[in-house]
């Protein structure tokens, strides 16, 4: 897996990915930005909540559950010092679909976060990790 990240102007970053997906993230005006794009440490939480939903997801539909939805609130707590790392993050899923099965998608959840999600798996290292879910039936 490769990245480039190159300066643009200010603090201003253009992030392009090794399959060649381009994002632009910035910092606040009293940094020195003009809040053109998210934080890094913002692209952190994005992305483990993205791979987590992926592979909540992937597996429900392996079980053959009728998922229509997914979406993933994700908060987190960082350290008052530097560095401000996490130190604690909240993983809260809202699955949608027709006849989920609870006891299905708490497995998926469960699979996510002890097996499969790479980015809160190594994130947990420093940070604590909780994941909660609710199911919203679809008509």
């Amino acid at each position: 897996m490769k990245a480039t990240v190159k300066l643009l102007d200010g603090v201003r970053f253009e992030g392009t990915t090794g399959s060649g997906h381009s994002v632009i993230m910035d910092g606040p005006p009293e940094h020195g930005g003009q809040d053109s794009g998210p934080r890094p440490m913002e692209m952190l939480l994005l992305g483990t909540g993205a791979c987590s939903g992926f592979d909540v997801v992937h597996i429900l539909r392996r079980s053959r559950q009728d998922v229509t939805g997914c979406e993933v609130d994700v908060d987190a707590d960082r350290a008052d010092t530097e560095p401000k790392i996490f130190t604690a993050i909240r993983l809260h899923f809202t699955v949608r679909g027709r006849g989920l099965k609870e006891n299905v998608v708490r497995r998926a959840v469960e699979l996510s976060a002890e097996k499969y999600c790479s980015a809160s798996i190594m994130l947990a290292k420093t940070a604590t990790i909780t994941h909660d879910f609710q199911i919203v039936e679809e008509t």
